[in-house]
């Protein structure tokens, strides 16, 4: 063999008492086959054996069996974000005089992927109140063929009923997701309730240190496995086996930081829904909190977001009052290792006590000392009734 040959052709090493806790992380784009028959038949693998990188490596199908086992499901399937993850899975499941049912608390993307992308594909979305229950048997016809849910909601965390969503929807022979991310299948698995599929975006807890993107899709029916692994590859899309690799390394600690995150986060809600700049904390474990005793009966446990609804004179001076954080961070996303802060508006619907636009605060706890946490949120907090007195003077 020359010596160009041998740079290109890896010689085979003894594996002998080699054994690793790692996950090893295999990277590929080709796929070789034993034999041109083999070759020839390589769409016979699918949708879970190996015929071209795009879909996927054994770093890959290391993690969706890792959520498959999670969330008691019969397949997985990972996507580049929990937002690619919804987009597959709507375009899967609709066709053209399709209708989705969306609750009004959803992560604002999946309703602009309804209005700017599959409304010109002909399919037709409606929105319903998160707190509808078995209510929402009245926005059902005979062109909804999905359910989507999202369960605490972005911002304003009310917690659907989702067994009597799931109990109409069955009646009916419709199909129901939830985006799980907030609960995680450590709090809350969907798959075990009746819903056809748990979305998760991998880039939050499960990843849980702000540096992945990734989101999954798992079912009940392995026959919706096959038909979204199909959508997937058609279109085109695949993950690294690099950011699989990160989030199962994550998912080794998330229990861990759960009941950490989850304890930390009860408490600092608990000792500030009374400060004077606080109308309303809107955390799932609080009685007050829209949903609270869904929450109670469904879940096994709060996670770490929650939200802060400041009263109406001090808004104006939120931006200035989030100067004197310093262990907070300013930023999106969440379910990472830092807290953050995120200001956001909030268009009001969750009584006549907040209703119009408003301001609001989504807290993120991350791993830090609760007690510094504690201290760094009352400072801003008082420092924005310090604004408004000094104003109203």
């Amino acid at each position: 063999m020359k010596d160009l040959t041998k740079v290109v052709h890896h010689p085979e090493v003894d594996r002998t008492g080699f054994a690793s806790l790692a996950v090893p992380t295999h990277r590929a784009s080709t796929i070789v086959f034993p034999t041109a028959r083999a070759y020839a038949e390589r769409r016979d693998r699918e949708p879970d054996g190996y015929a071209y990188g795009l879909g996927g490596t054994p770093t890959t199908r290391t993690l969706e069996a890792q959520m498959s086992a999670l969330e008691q499901g019969e397949g997985t399937i990972i996507l580049p974000s929990g937002q690619a993850a919804i987009a597959i899975l709507f375009v899967t499941v609709l066709a053209p005089g399709d209708t989705v049912l969306i609750p009004d608390n959803v992560y604002p993307q999946v309703r602009t992927l309804c209005t700017e992308v599959l409304a010109r594909q002909g399919i037709a979305h409606r929105v319903y109140p998160p707190l509808v229950g078995s209510g929402i048997e009245a926005f059902l016809d005979d062109t909804v063929q999905l359910i989507w849910t999202e369960s605490p909601g972005s911002g304003t965390m009310e917690v659907e009923d989702l067994p009597a969503i799931v109990a109409v929807a069955r009646r009916h022979g419709i199909l129901t997701g939830c985006d799980n991310t907030w609960a995680t299948p450590l709090l809350f698995k969907p798959l075990a309730i009746g819903m056809d599929f748990a979305m998760e975006a991998l880039t939050k807890y499960v990843s849980g240190h702000s540096d992945v993107l990734l989101g999954s899709i798992t079912v009940r029916d392995p026959e919706w496995h096959r038909r979204l692994r199909s959508c997937a590859r058609t279109l085109g899309i695949g993950v690294s086996p690099d950011d699989c690799a990160l989030a199962l390394r994550g998912l080794e600690t998330l229990g861990v930081r759960i009941a950490h995150i989850g304890r930390v986060s009860t408490g600092i809600a608990m000792a500030l829904r009374e400060h004077p700049a606080v109308l309303r904390m809107l955390h799932p474990a609080l009685p007050e909190c829209p949903g609270h005793a869904s929450w109670d009966r469904d879940f096994a446990g709060a996670s770490g977001v929650f939200s802060i609804v400041l009263r109406a004179d001090l808004d104006p001076f939120l931006d200035e009052a989030l100067a004197a954080i310093r262990i907070f961070r300013i930023g999106a996303s969440w379910g990472g290792t830092s807290s953050l802060l995120a200001p956001m508006t909030l268009q009001g619907r969750l009584d006549t006590a907040i209703a119009g636009e408003r301001r609001i605060v989504r807290v993120s706890i991350g791993l830090e000392d609760a007690e510094d946490l504690m201290e760094d949120l009352t400072r801003v907090l008082d420092h924005l009734v310090e604004l408004a007195d000094v104003r109203a003077r």
